[in-house]
């Protein structure tokens, strides 16, 4: 027996299939919202007009900055003319991109090659936020994208 198809079957097809698609949209947009971070600046406008300087003053340094991460020991390697260097950090934060719950803010010493601090990361990209001052002065700001092994 061949059943046919009426307006409330059409209706009803559609609801769902727009139900299913709003529902998803809600899902991704409560899961975006409370896994954002937060904001970097507190006023885009405002630290934009010293961009250029701070980096002209940043790129003047001449350090050349890299972190690795192995066996739970992160290694921040800050290079002055291929010399390792030990400068003041001031702010430093190890954690992942895209949410703040493992987040931490490792204590370095310098062993005379680098400065290494242990921290817990398992597998997969982190980023280590830092910021560090030379010794005439000059705030050093970078976001390093650390990949630890599986």
């Amino acid at each position: 027996m061949i059943q046919e198809i009426k307006g409330w079957h059409v209706f009803c097809g559609f609801a769902a299939a727009f139900g299913i698609i709003i529902a998803v949209n809600l899902t991704l947009a409560f899961q975006a919202v409370r896994t954002f971070p937060g904001l970097e600046v507190k006023n885009s406008y405002v630290a934009s007009q010293a961009f250029d300087a701070d980096r002209s003053a940043q790129v003047a340094l001449g350090w050349d900055v890299s972190a690795t991460l192995k066996d739970g020991v992160l290694s921040l390697i800050f290079l002055e003319d291929g010399t390792p260097i030990a400068p003041k950090i001031e702010q430093v934060t190890f954690g992942r991109a895209t949410h703040v719950a493992q987040d931490e803010s490792p204590v370095f010493t310098f062993d005379g090659a680098a400065l290494r601090a242990p921290v817990k990361a398992g597998a997969g990209n982190w980023n280590l936020r830092l910021k560090a001052r030379a010794n005439d002065g000059t705030l050093f700001q970078q976001r390093i994208v650390v990949r630890a092994a599986k």
